[in-house]
């Protein structure tokens, strides 16, 4: 790893300084006199809700953008005076995978070499540490494009590496990256730093930024927070809670709470509920609460979520106004999805293998797994958008083989990319999804006001989607898929690198609908929602490997040195356990 990484300076340890940074695009203050440093050795994380100013702040310690006022320099160099050095000294990985799809990973690696204006003296030993580096040997001949979310991150990586920077910066590399690729980024940022490389990774995932030494939290263009995670976590101190054992009635009691004026979050963690007082706040009506319901009200430690969330004054509430609209749904089964030794083959490629499971009404059903693991492919398959190679799939009693129109008329997908027309505008998303559902007249006008209010769509309704923040994409892809208020809902990893209140938001409404009876199936790289699912089913290789409730699984990861483990450890755990089984049986 010496050669990845340039050796550390020799006196001055600040690779960045950020001195009353400003930032205008029009009427909108991105950034608002930001001043902090960041240094050599050390990984810094970058947090902060949609619109925080993160990205603005990446491009411009890039040089990509320059400063409205105020000054930065990067390794000694100023962005804007010394802009061609900037390019030298720093390696960026953006928010979106900005590589070559139809090229080979060898032949990615061997443009960004030449857009570096690195010699092809040399470079067959640089690739060579680079492949090492990112474990990505034996994908040299693969298409950028068929490779896993994991393993494009890894690509970028090494590409962000090939000049050898003094910073590296990362705009949210772990967005779409399941646990165990998101443990290699992680090893291989932390060999970096130790080389004394500074490193600068923005996030979505706060376990992410609880991990870093250093955090700058960011709030519409301010900085909110500069120091260690665990100083901003302290403050929260005597302010955590948890209801035991809540079970099936958890929803409702997360409801509740939230409505509470003393809770600032909470949230579902596996059988309990997790909640958070304000600054202050009497612990009485949450004690009540827990009284009522014959439940212990355990004392818990903090977490940097909780205070991030506290800090921003807190989340969004636990009544879904949308879902309250909604009749209860009937259903004459209680089975509402269904699939037996479900299949599906690619040529000699088997995506999805023998995989059986149902989930019941008004269930939230959790299917989790590695990139490349057949979650998409099998959600692609119960919704009627994938013929099986073989077995059986039903929902709400339609068999897929037979009523694939019936079936997919009951049921909402929203799908892993955003999939909405980019040329129309967002009122035209929603009167062309209303339109597809068969909505008309009063009924199809008074479902398009209701998305509009309950999503926040009114400000942006002559917009198209492609120009809406990240939350609001969002948003309006759930809004198209519930717009016929379907009893049986698809959600392909609904939240992928939207903030934690935006996710929050999207939760409120997916437990308020499963309240009404709603059933709902949800694939998640974010491990605390899956805590939200009544059941989950994990997904490797093409198989299942395990099927049960969130506490069940984390159990199965419980060793003397793990007495309470995550649902990361347990997503951990288990598709290791089953990659060495394979292993052992070949």
């Amino acid at each position: 790893m010496d050669t990845l990484a340039l050796s550390a300076p020799e006196v001055d340890p600040v690779a960045v300084r950020i001195e009353s940074l400003h930032k205008r695009f029009g009427a909108i203050e991105a950034l608002r006199g930001l001043d902090a440093q960041i240094r050599y050795g050390r990984l810094t994380g970058l947090v902060g809700p949609d619109g925080a100013g993160k990205t603005t702040l990446m491009r411009i310690l890039t040089g990509l953008l320059n400063p409205g006022s105020g000054r930065v320099t990067v390794a000694g160099f100023d962005t804007v005076a010394d802009n061609e050095a900037i390019h030298a000294v720093t390696g960026y990985m953006p928010q979106r995978f900005g590589l070559y799809e139809d090229l080979t990973v060898m032949e990615n690696l061997r443009l960004y070499a030449r857009l570096r204006g690195i010699g092809a003296d040399g470079t067959d030993a640089l690739f060579a540490e680079l492949l090492d580096f990112t474990r990505l040997v034996p994908f040299t001949k693969r298409l950028a494009g068929k490779l896993s979310g994991g393993m494009k991150q890894k690509l970028g990586l090494a590409c962000a590496l090939m000049a050898r920077p003094r910073v590296l910066l990362l705009d949210e590399p772990g967005v779409g990256v399941d646990p165990v690729s998101r443990q290699d980024l992680w090893r291989m940022v932390q060999a970096l730093t130790d080389e004394g490389m500074a490193v600068v990774w923005s996030t979505a995932y706060l376990d992410e930024a609880e991990r870093c030494e250093s955090v700058l939290l960011l709030n519409e263009g301010r900085l909110l927070f500069d120091g260690p995670p665990g100083e901003l976590t302290a403050q929260l101190k005597g302010r955590s809670f948890r209801l035991e054992n809540a079970g099936t009635r958890r929803r409702t009691l997360l409801t509740e709470a939230l409505d509470l004026p003393s809770v600032s979050d909470g949230v579902i963690q596996g059988a309990g509920v997790r909640l958070v007082l304000r600054e202050g706040a009497d612990r009485t009506p949450v004690q009540t609460l827990a009284d009522t319901a014959g439940l212990e009200l355990a004392q818990v430690p903090a977490r940097f979520e909780d205070a991030f969330i506290d800090l921003l004054g807190g989340g969004p509430g636990g009544t879904s106004q949308l879902a309250e609209r909604l009749p209860p749904v009937e259903l004459g089964s209680d089975v509402a999805v269904s699939c037996r030794n479900l299949t599906k083959r690619f040529g000699d490629f088997t995506a999805t293998d023998n995989v059986s499971f149902e989930v019941h009404r008004g269930e939230i059903f959790g299917l989790l797994g590695p990139n490349g693991a057949g979650k998409s492919t099998t959600f692609k398959m119960l919704c009627g958008l994938l013929k099986p190679t073989a077995g059986e799939a039903q929902v709400v009693g339609h068999d897929l083989r037979h009523a694939t129109g019936a079936a997919k008329s009951r049921l909402g997908y929203m799908a892993q990319k955003f999939s909405l027309y980019g040329l129309l505008s967002v009122q035209q998303n929603l009167e062309f999804s209303a339109g597809v559902y068969g909505l008309e007249g009063e009924v199809r006008r008074q479902r398009i006001a209701e998305m509009i209010e309950t999503f926040d769509l009114g400000d942006w309704l002559s917009a198209t989607p492609n120009s809406l923040p990240l939350g609001h994409k969002q948003r309006l892809a759930l809004a198209c898929a519930l717009m016929h208020r379907p009893p049986v809902l698809f959600l392909d990893e609904p939240t992928s690198g939207v903030d934690p209140i935006t996710r929050r938001e999207f939760w409120t409404h997916i437990n308020g609908l499963a309240r009404k009876g709603v059933t709902i199936m949800v694939t998640t790289h974010f491990m605390d929602e899956a805590e939200y699912c009544d059941r989950v089913a994990m997904l490797s290789r093409a198989r299942l490997i395990a099927l049960d409730t969130p506490d069940a699984l984390k159990r199965m990861a419980i060793r003397p040195d793990r007495p309470d483990p995550t649902m990361e450890d347990a997503f951990i755990h288990l598709v290791e356990t089953a990659d060495q089984a394979l292993e052992a049986a070949a």
